[in-house]
């Protein structure tokens, strides 16, 4: 593909308005072509603000488009999976917002469509593309802490989203949780056997009502003999708080973005510095990487670093998860994804 990546970013929440901001102002070789958003309002502004030359309150519509190449899917989860397809059944390149599904079943059916179609499939799996994870993944890969033994990552929310959004966010596991299963699987290079789900519900009662807890710890066995631990909170109130430690055999890698810039006030017997508010500022530049990464796919002809399997191979361990915390026990994969 010789010409600009034509590019239709269907929802315009927060993510999605990253998405398309990104793609008019910062993304090499890609053009914002269109937008789509239920609100009518919402996709008309955004399209004037950032020069689309098309809006539409129906994704499909975008999706069949001839002037549309690739689709960047941040709609709500729970339609993920059937935008997906149509994109797969029109042949259009296509960045999908994790989670794949909410459901397994239909989370292999869209990986089927889009390996069947043969089109770029990107999953907005973002951590990998952050400068410090992504440098952490290549020392490991050569050697420097020796060999992975253990991950622990640690992911808190300031304040728990409305209720709106916990009815179909799929959990906390699908939700926030999924996130470090996919880096704990990249980092670790190696694949969960394993999982043990525990939670609470600590201040948000309203999760109770969709069966969601809103602390959470996952405990992970991995092929290798490895083990990790993976804590997820809704309402730590002092900011974004993601970190992450690999322990090897000969040494540890410490990943951490809590703190907003590199400015530290230090006075009589305390110091302070601002902490980084929410997820947009922390992973600013892996939202434009992994977007950069992906339109450089397209053009080139080549496959995404991270596509519907590590979606799926995600998703399992997350409902795995859910369905240990049920059942106060263990629970292993049935790894029907890694056999795909």
């Amino acid at each position: 593909m010789q010409r600009a990546v034509r590019c239709a970013v269907l929802g315009l929440g927060r993510q999605g308005y990253c998405h398309a901001e990104n793609i008019a102002h910062r993304i090499k070789d890609a053009e914002l072509t269109a937008v789509a958003d239920i609100g009518p309002d919402v996709a008309q502004k955004t399209a004037a603000q950032l020069g689309a030359k098309r809006w539409t309150t129906r994704a499909e519509d975008l999706i069949l488009a001839d002037e549309v190449d690739a689709v960047i899917v941040a709609t709500p989860t729970d339609t993920h999976a059937a935008l997906a397809i149509a994109a797969a059944k029109a042949g259009k390149a296509l960045f999908l917002e994790k989670p794949l599904s909410l459901d397994m079943d239909e989370a292999r059916r869209a990986m089927d469509a889009v390996r069947s179609a043969g089109i770029p499939c990107q999953l907005g799996f973002m951590r990998r593309f952050d400068p410090a994870y992504a440098h952490a993944r290549r020392r490991i890969a050569a050697g420097d802490i020796g060999r992975p033994l253990y991950i622990k990552a640690i992911s808190r929310d300031p304040a728990a989203p409305p209720a709106d959004y916990l009815a179909a966010s799929g959990g906390i596991f699908k939700d926030q949780s999924i996130h470090d299963y996919d880096l704990a699987r990249f980092l670790m290079g190696d694949e969960v056997t394993e999982v043990t789900g525990m939670g609470s519900i600590l201040v948000s009662e309203d999760v109770e009502r969709y069966g969601d807890v809103d602390q959470a710890l996952t405990f992970l066995r991995f092929a290798s003999g490895a083990a990790g631990d993976v804590e997820a909170y809704r309402n730590c109130f002092y900011g974004y708080d993601i970190r992450t430690e690999i322990l090897g055999s000969e040494g540890t890698f410490a990943i951490s973005g809590l703190q907003q810039h590199g400015v530290t006030l230090l006075r009589s017997r305390r110091s302070s510095f601002e902490i980084v508010p929410g997820f947009l500022e922390r992973f600013e530049d892996a939202y434009r990487l992994e977007m950069q990464a992906f339109v450089d796919c397209v053009i080139q002809g080549t496959e995404p670093s991270v596509g519907a399997l590590d979606g799926c191979r995600a998703l399992e361990i997350a409902t795995a998860a859910q369905l240990s915390l049920e059942r106060r026990s263990p629970v292993a994969l049935e790894r029907e994804c890694a056999r795909a």
